[in-house]
């Protein structure tokens, strides 16, 4: 189901009201243009909403950063260590540790297993803020 945008409604409606209220081209034309400058601020204050929360979660990070507290500054850290000892396990030491014991000691039992699809989106989001940060800095971006 499509989000409701009360923006788009009212912009729709509101030109059908102009195609049936303004009959007369030139003043049609001039309720259009009215519109669409409507339409167009509202995009802009909601473009520049989105930009405002994406300042203050930045300075909120920086703070976490900054901050002496390994509770507050570590918890990234430590999120990407276990998303990155998860991905490890699964991807290398399983496949390793599985071959070792069924072909050195012809082990054929349980081993245990980690569903990494929640670690992946974690570890793959943070992967991909740390790739973009990368290439603003091979931009020269600050």
């Amino acid at each position: 189901m499509a989000a409701i945008d009360p923006i788009s409604i009212a912009l729709e409606v509101g030109g059908k009201l102009i195609d049936k209220f303004f009959p007369d081209p030139i003043e049609k034309g001039k309720a259009q243009l009215e519109l669409l400058r409507l339409q167009q601020s509202g995009e802009l204050a909601k473009l520049t909403a989105d930009t405002d929360i994406t300042k203050a979660q930045l300075a909120v990070n920086q703070t976490e950063a900054a901050s002496s507290s390994l509770f507050t500054s570590g918890w990234r850290p430590w999120v990407g260590w276990c998303c990155g000892s998860a991905l490890a396990y699964a991807a290398i030491l399983d496949p390793l540790l599985r071959f070792a014991a069924t072909v050195g000691f012809g082990y054929h039992g349980e081993f245990p297993a980690i569903d990494t699809t929640i670690t992946l989106q974690v570890l793959l989001g943070m992967l991909g803020m740390g790739g973009m940060r990368s290439f603003e800095k091979l931009k020269g971006v600050a």
